[in-house]
């Protein structure tokens, strides 16, 4: 995968994405993953208009866009318990403070300090 200042990385798929990405290739050996109706490379716009309309179809009635999903995926990284660094990886956050903003946004009293030091104290005390 080409990441942002040409830098090439690795990114493990899923075994359904990887059979999706199968799919959506073919018999295809090289070239683009995603196609537009044109044949062309599928553009950032063109994916923009099918993340809404798939949305739409859904039921969805809130604006929803590609960076809508990217939140959802660091947002449930987080809170599957990924360590912090692993998910700033994953999203190719030069600085952990901007992982962290997404960790900040979610609101989990369960995860406070206060709260985990407390089911530590208590288990120890059995």
């Amino acid at each position: 995968m080409l990441r942002k200042g040409g830098k090439i990385v690795t990114v493990p798929l899923a075994p359904r994405t990887a059979r999706a990405v199968d799919l959506a290739i073919g018999e295809r050996l090289a070239g683009p993953i995603f196609l537009g109706a044109n044949g062309a490379r599928m553009d950032r716009h063109g994916a923009g208009r099918i993340v809404r309309r798939v949305a739409r179809r859904t039921g969805v009635d809130k604006p929803i866009g590609p960076h809508t999903l990217r939140h959802a995926f660091i947002t449930a990284a987080l809170d599957a318990g990924v360590p912090l660094r692993d998910v700033q990886e994953a999203a190719s956050h030069a600085d952990p403070r901007t992982t962290m903003r997404y960790d900040r946004a979610r609101v989990s009293l369960d995860r406070h300090a206060t709260y985990i030091v407390a089911t530590f104290i208590a288990g120890a005390s059995r």
